[in-house]
């Protein structure tokens, strides 16, 4: 085998189609692109445009709500958290807050804070200091003998007058 042999496999490749080189290329003259107007010229795009009825995009209605500034929370489950502990990453004497957690691998980096969320088995008794937990991560925790302790701020009390 010779460099200067190599070649594709037939049907590997195809020619591009070279628009604009006269009426006997068969994509002379308008070049393939139909008459005049808008779409003849080119980078034009009309995404969404259904010919001047209201386009689908428009017609259904606006779902949900985006806050201007949501918490980017670590979210670690208590299955995690008991792999951490059972490696001796984590010491579950001391209270598990979001450098003791950043310290064992568990989370990368702090962000918002932790939440902790009730998926999994928690098998050893630990006093945790985090942003949040779910219902059931609590449950789990204090079953044990453990303590939560939420560094996240009250909500807002209805104002009355």
């Amino acid at each position: 085998m010779k460099l200067n042999g190599i070649k594709d496999n037939d049907g590997a490749t195809k020619a591009r189609i070279r628009v604009g080189r006269g009426i006997g290329s068969g994509k002379g003259k308008q070049s393939g692109r139909g008459g005049k107007g808008q779409t003849a010229r080119s980078g034009v795009r009309i995404k969404g445009f259904e010919g001047g009825q209201m386009p689908l995009h428009r017609r259904l209605p606006k779902r949900g709500f985006t806050p201007p500034s949501p918490r980017d929370l670590n979210e670690v489950n208590l299955g995690r958290i008991q792999t951490a502990i059972d490696a001796g990453k984590l010491d579950a004497s001391q209270p598990i807050d979001v450098a003791a957690l950043i310290q064992a691998g568990v989370v990368t980096r702090a962000r918002d804070g932790v939440k902790i969320l009730g998926v999994g088995k928690l098998e050893t008794k630990a006093q945790f200091e985090v942003y949040g937990a779910s219902k059931s991560a609590v449950e789990a925790i204090e079953k044990l003998g453990g303590s939560v302790k939420t560094l996240a701020p009250a909500a807002a009390a209805p104002a009355t007058e």
